[in-house]
C-alpha cells in the first residue's frame, strides 16, 4: 500500500446517514510504520469540538510510525452532521483495520485509539459503546469487533454534565440535547468491566476541566481496568503533542512506557 493513502469507509452511495447534497466521505489515511514485522495500529482520532477537525492525527503518527505502530487518522464527520455520525465512522474505522489487518501487516489483536479533546471523547466512546449499532450491518466489514484494544487519551472531553465542554455537547447534539443523550455521552457513567485499559494525560490549567480525566479514571478504577493518569500542573487546552512545553511533553516518553509495559506492544 502506497505510504498516507486514503482510504474511504464505504463505498460511494452506502454511506449511513449522509446528506445526499453532503460530498464528504467518511475516510481515514494511513500512514504505516517503519516496520517490516507485523505491528499493532492506532487510530487516530483529532479533536476540534465536533466542529472542525486540528492537525493531531498526522502528529500521532509523526510520533509513532517510526517506534514500529502503524497509525490510521479517521476524517470522520462534523458539523453540520451530528450524533451517531461520528460514532458509525469511528466505529467502522476499527472494523475496517481489523478484517483486513493481514493485508495491512496489523497485529489484529493490538488495535488502539488515540484520541485528544473531542477526538478523545469520540474514542472514549467506542471503549465503552462499542456493542451499539445504529444500523444493520451491511457488509463483512460491519461482522468485526469495533472494541480498542487500549486508548491513549489526551485532554479528553469525557462528560456531558456541567463539568464538561458545552461547545463539543451542543455540536454533537444540537442545543436542544435531551437530559437522556446528555447521560448516554457522560462516558464515566458507562464504564464497564469490558472497557480498555487506559493511558490518560491533561493540565491542571486547561478550560476543559481535568475533571473530565478525573471521573473517567475513577470510573476505570471502580471497574478494575488498568489505567495511567499523569496531570501537569502547568498548560493550556490543545497542545497535542506539547513538544514546546518540556514538562508536558513528557507524555510522550510516558506512554511509550506504558505501552511496553502493558500492552508489550515494542519489542525490547
Amino acid at each position: 500500500m502506497d505510504i498516507n493513502q486514503e482510504i474511504p469507509l464505504w463505498e460511494q452511495g452506502k454511506v449511513p446517514f449522509l446528506d445526499g447534497e453532503s460530498k464528504e466521505m467518511p475516510k481515514m489515511i494511513f500512514y504505516p510504520s517503519k516496520s517490516n514485522q507485523p505491528a499493532p495500529a492506532v487510530l487516530a482520532i483529532p479533536g476540534g469540538g465536533y466542529k472542525n477537525k486540528t492537525d493531531v492525527g498526522v502528529r500521532i503518527a509523526e510520533w509513532l510510525t517510526p517506534l514500529g505502530i502503524h497509525v490510521f487518522v479517521l476524517d470522520y464527520r462534523v458539523v453540520p452532521y451530528r450524533h451517531p455520525c461520528p460514532f458509525i465512522d469511528a466505529q467502522r474505522a476499527i472494523r475496517t483495520i481489523r478484517l483486513r489487518a493481514k493485508e495491512w501487516n496489523v497485529i489484529q489483536e493490538q488495535i488502539g485509539t488515540a484520541g485528544f479533546s473531542a477526538g478523545g471523547h469520540l474514542a472514549a466512546s467506542l471503549g465503552v459503546h462499542f456493542n451499539q449499532n445504529f444500523f444493520d450491518p451491511q457488509d463483512e466489514i460491519d461482522q468485526q469487533s469495533c472494541r480498542p484494544d487500549f486508548m491513549i487519551l489526551g485532554y479528553p472531553v469525557i462528560t456531558f454534565t456541567e463539568m464538561g465542554h458545552y461547545g463539543s455537547r451542543t455540536n454533537l447534539l444540537g442545543a436542544a440535547g435531551t437530559e437522556f443523550e446528555r447521560d448516554h455521552h457522560s462516558l464515566e457513567k458507562h464504564v464497564s468491566k469490558d472497557t480498555p485499559r487506559t493511558f490518560m494525560w491533561h493540565t491542571a490549567e486547561d478550560h476543559i476541566t481535568v475533571e473530565n480525566s478525573l471521573y473517567f479514571s475513577q470510573a476505570l478504577s471502580t471497574y478494575n481496568i488498568p489505567f495511567e493518569l499523569h496531570v501537569f500542573p502547568t498548560g493550556k487546552h490543545g497542545l497535542k503533542l506539547a513538544e514546546d512545553e518540556p514538562h508536558v511533553g513528557q507524555w510522550t516518553k510516558l506512554c511509550y512506557s506504558w505501552l511496553k509495559h502493558e500492552i508489550k506492544v515494542f519489542q525490547s
